[in-house]
């Protein structure tokens, strides 16, 4: 596919904080604690070209966040995710990244989504009748037929009429210097993506590594969709932590708040 608006190679990336969750480490990091609450940022990316730019992930959903009604009926509050629930700064959190990162929403040739949860799909309403959104064709497929709130799937995020889906199946090429990575097992399609800077290597993990801590040593995040997907989730992670090790590329966790900050100033440019 050729994406109009949208020319040259990756120049740079900038990380997105979108709000926070709060979660059990039993739910990031396979065999850690469920006692034990860490704070952690939702978080994305804007990968600028030469022409147009990229996002990766939307982050959640203000408008079932701040409306009681919506907030009750979405955040079912079972375990796995005991006690969970975004928090989000005022405003609209993907424009207020967006705009301090000096990008124009206008500019944006396409979405990336690593897969449906609710923190890294909040954000597709913004694409109604706008730019493609690329999703694995597997995920879209669960997405849209067995997921649901126990899975912390809220299809009022991703079924909306006017959303231009672009369905993967495993590795592709997106653009140049960008690359879809299958990272199965968190969610039965989640993806990683691959980008190549001027520099080096980044891979954007996604939830097939919530934490450094997962990519460094080999360990899966503590939730899978089903638990016939653990293999896959293993397989996922010891892909990262390989490519981790190799020369010239170095993978981002997505919930780390050792690596992504707290959110404070404006959006962090790597290149």
């Amino acid at each position: 596919m050729r994406l109009p608006g949208l020319s040259g190679r990756p120049r740079g990336i900038y990380r997105f904080v979108y709000g926070w969750e709060p979660v059990t480490e039993a739910l990031s990091l396979k065999g850690g604690s469920p006692d034990r609450f860490l704070l952690e940022p939702v978080t994305g990316a804007a990968v600028v070209f030469d022409e147009g730019w990229v996002l990766f992930d939307t982050g959640f959903n203000p408008e079932t966040i701040r409306d009681p009604e919506r907030r009750v009926a979405h955040y079912a509050n079972v375990d796995p995710y005991y006690c969970y629930l975004g928090c989000i700064p005022r405003g609209d959190p993907l424009l207020r990244q967006v705009e301090a990162a000096g990008l124009e929403w206008s500019n944006l040739a396409l979405g990336v989504i690593s897969h449906l949860h609710c923190d890294h799909s909040g954000g597709l309403r913004l694409f109604v009748d706008g730019p493609p959104v690329a999703l694995q064709s597997r995920e879209h497929e669960f997405a849209t037929d067995g997921a649901g709130l126990e899975h912390a799937f809220f299809r009022t995020d991703y079924e909306l009429p006017g959303l231009s889906w672009w369905l993967l199946d495993g590795e592709a090429e997106l653009a140049p210097g960008l690359r879809s990575v299958p990272t199965f097992g968190h969610t039965p399609g989640h993806m990683s993506l691959a980008v190549e800077l001027p520099s080096r290597t980044v891979v954007l993990a996604g939830d097939a590594a919530d934490l450094r801590e997962n990519i460094e040593a080999s360990i899966p995040c503590g939730s899978t969709t089903n638990p016939e997907l653990e293999p896959d989730a293993a397989l996922a992670i010891e892909l990262l932590h390989d490519l981790d090790a190799t020369p010239g590329t170095e993978v981002w966790p997505s919930h780390d708040p050792g690596f992504w900050g707290d959110g404070q100033g404006p959006p962090r440019w790597d290149q």
